[in-house]
């Protein structure tokens, strides 16, 4: 690959995904986009990118999805989670008992992990929810990955990595070294196709945000513009959670850290112009107050 093309490739990719690569990363672009070369039939990544040049939409979403990390588990990382159970839905089945609705978004959420173990501590928390109106919205930028996770069909290293055994036993069905996930589970989560560079308003507004572990590939003014389109799209009392390496400091002051709370975040209201009052739900409320 000669430095054209790969100079081609990383203002290409950070167009179309936000992927910003650094100059140093020309081998993770051979090893990804070699084998989708040759499957395409094509003797290298210099042909590959004429191919894209010359407008081939499908070798370009290709790439695209080839270059686009999709690395997850259920239940990743644990502590946001925790927070989920313990803390949020706590607090959001106070601030919500007048109207019995929920809407939460997974944002990148790849092969499913990530609204599948949400809509699981959902399911576990039972009787709390009963009458109430739960969705969940899943998103991600590849159309392939989108259609795993419809099918909740998961291998046995998969299912092995974060997913608690009694979880395994009592939402999944086996199939040899395969696992499905039960219809009940499957059909609390819409999952739809969104490039999170576009306009994204469509989807609604939302309680709970999940953009964990997909920021950090962004630049800075990237992620400063859409976490001011996430901030539009979050009740005045929602939360933002991000993941372990992914903070709003230093890049907008349209949320704040909740205190104590490790990779939450929720509006800043001096910031937002909306006012929280009463609609903060008290668990929240308590810790951003310390």
């Amino acid at each position: 690959m000669t430095p054209v093309d790969y100079e081609y490739l990383r203002k290409f990719l950070k167009e179309r995904s936000g992927l910003d690569l650094s100059a140093d990363k020309q081998y993770l672009v051979e090893s990804r986009l070699l084998p989708l070369a040759r499957r395409a039939s094509l003797s290298g990544i210099p042909d590959l990118v004429l191919k894209i040049r010359n407008g081939d939409g499908r070798l370009a979403t290709d790439v695209v999805e080839a270059m686009t990390t999709n690395e997850t588990f259920f239940f990743r990382d644990k502590v946001p989670f925790d927070h989920l159970r313990d803390t949020i839905l706590p607090g959001l089945i106070q601030a919500r008992a007048a109207r019995k609705s929920l809407r939460i978004w997974s944002a990148a959420s790849s092969t499913g992990q990530e609204p599948y173990s949400i809509a699981m501590c959902l399911k576990e928390m039972g009787a709390a929810f009963a009458g109430w109106r739960i969705e969940i919205v899943a998103t991600d930028l590849s159309q392939e990955v989108l259609e795993k996770s419809r099918a909740g069909v998961y291998s046995q290293f998969e299912v092995q990595r974060g997913l608690p055994i009694q979880m395994l036993v009592k939402y999944f069905t086996q199939s040899g070294d395969i696992w499905q996930l039960n219809a009940d589970v499957r059909s609390m989560v819409q999952f739809r196709q969104l490039n999170l560079l576009q306009d994204f308003s469509h989807l609604g507004t939302f309680d709970i945000i999940f953009c964990r572990n997909v920021l950090i590939y962004f630049d800075q003014d990237t992620k400063a513009v859409i976490f001011e389109r996430m901030a539009k799209g979050l009740e005045a009392d929602g939360t933002l959670l991000l993941g372990a390496a992914e903070s709003v400091v230093g890049i907008t002051d349209v949320f704040r850290p909740v205190t104590d709370r490790r990779g939450l975040y929720q509006l800043n209201p001096a910031r937002s112009g909306r006012p929280m009052g009463g609609l903060m739900p008290q668990s929240l409320r308590v810790a951003a107050a310390r």
